[in-house]
């Protein structure tokens, strides 16, 4: 904790840049900031946990109307001025209550497992693909291509409908840079009207940080223009989902060496992966179907995550637990020039820092029991029968957030990790999710059933 006078400076030099307010925005649930603004004359109190908050009012908090408050103590060391309003400093922030670490938060979670991984001398890297799509939302509730020249059935890389989008695209990029992400690619994605960013990894806890910034600055910035940056998974049937690819690697806490990179011809099964990689992935593949409720959290993620649907080709996105080199039908690959782990069926609207404290658990339990991931799978599984994959010992990925929801309930190492509380309140927040969805009456049924018998 800073003294007073160290707190009292951070305040006279974010006065002096022109700010009026700070807010320290933890997140629910979902992964969505919440928080109370300050006026910036109040920072030191505010630095100290002064905002207190009503846990009942928002999503997976843990808290009943009769219980005390829980407070929220920004991350001074991870704040930054709003690029688009910088009359506010904007910080990531913890909840405690009672003065102690709320363990009914996710960002907490994440740094009691980075804990973890630190008594066993491992920090761990991460980079997340951040995929958006750039919509127009009508009047009538629909979601349609803002641009009517972004049409191509094959639309991945086009360079003339990324400079359609140019203004956007620069806001996004410029602020990337100027907050030190060090952007280093962007594209027109797959779908149309839908983009990448890639900016370098970082450690675990910063890169969850990046990435709910990421979303709320994209949002922010086609706002300005009347339009709608959405990281639904699927927003539309016919072309591919938004995904949130989790590159991760472990790295040495006092040589900051990569502990899963080495020569492929030094790998025995070629991949470019440590034997220490290769018990970290055995350990998310032992979790692969529990995992995926975090990974993939909504009724709309198991739209993407699918061989075909209702598109011209393959979805791209993985439908196995499985792993293999440059194959993308695997949840998880080790990409060319190996030296990291990449677990493909994290989507946009994950929960950054849920996912995160999961995958690296159940790695670093792959680490200490030495579980072997099995052989690295490298045929198009999209092709291949119920009769191939049973043989081959293949589990599909859950097909639902039912299915997802319900083995993440029944793997004991979940509440092992999140505890009893956090565990349940996931549960109880995505059961109800798919009971609401499951009941509602689409206009595909009304279609299909109403004048059909």
């Amino acid at each position: 904790m800073k003294s007073t006078e160290e707190l009292k400076a951070i305040r006279d030099e974010l006065k002096s840049q022109g700010v009026k307010y700070c807010v320290g925005a933890y997140v629910d649930i979902h992964g969505v900031p919440k928080g109370k603004f300050v006026p910036i004359d109040h920072f030191v109190h505010f630095a100290e946990g002064s905002e207190l908050y009503t846990g009942y009012a928002l999503d997976g908090l843990g808290q009943s109307p009769n219980e005390d408050e829980i407070a929220s103590v920004p991350d001074l060391e991870r704040g930054v001025i709003l690029p688009w309003n910088k009359e506010v400093a904007f910080y990531p922030a913890d909840n405690t209550f009672h003065g102690e670490p709320y363990p009914i938060n996710t960002r907490v979670a994440l740094q009691k497992v980075l804990a973890e991984a630190a008594e066993m001398g491992f920090g761990m890297n991460l980079g997340i693909e951040a995929e958006v799509y750039i919509l127009r939302l009508t009047k009538e509730g629909k979601l349609e291509i803002p641009n009517d020249d972004d049409n191509l059935v094959k639309a991945c890389y086009d360079v003339k409908r990324f400079l359609d989008r140019y203004t956007w695209i620069d806001k996004v990029s410029t602020t990337i840079n100027d907050l030190g992400w060090d952007l280093y690619s962007l594209d027109h994605e797959d779908a149309n009207s839908q983009f990448e960013f890639d900016f370098k990894y970082a450690d675990a806890l910063t890169m969850c940080d990046r990435f709910i910034f990421f979303r709320m600055m994209a949002k922010q910035y086609a706002s300005e223009e009347g339009l709608i940056a959405t990281f639904m998974p699927k927003p539309f049937a016919e072309r591919t989902g938004t995904g949130a690819h989790f590159n991760m690697s472990l790295y040495d806490l006092e040589t900051k060496e990569n502990l899963f990179n080495c020569d492929p011809a030094d790998d025995p099964r070629g991949l470019g992966l440590t034997q220490l990689g290769y018990y970290f992935l055995g350990g998310v593949l032992k979790h692969g179907p529990a995992l995926c409720a975090a990974f993939a959290p909504t009724v709309n993620s198991y739209k993407r995550l699918v061989r075909r649907g209702l598109m011209a080709y393959y979805s791209w996105a993985p439908v196995f637990n499985s792993y293999g080199k440059n194959n993308r039908t695997n949840a998880l690959r080790v990409p060319m020039g190996g030296g990291r782990v990449e677990a493909r069926n994290a989507d946009a609207a994950c929960n950054p820092y849920l996912a995160a404290t999961l995958v690296l658990a159940a790695g670093l339990e792959g680490i200490r029991e030495k579980i072997d991931p099995g052989k690295a799978q490298e045929d198009n599984l999209y092709e291949y029968s119920p009769e191939q994959l049973a043989a081959a010992g293949i589990q599909e990925l859950p097909r639902t957030l039912d299915e997802a929801v319900n083995a993440f309930a029944a793997d004991p190492f979940i509440t092992k990790v999140l505890g009893q509380e956090l565990r349940d309140e996931f549960i109880t927040y995505k059961a109800e999710e798919w009971r609401q969805y499951h009941q509602t009456v689409s206009q595909w049924e009304i279609d299909r059933y109403a004048r059909l018998f």
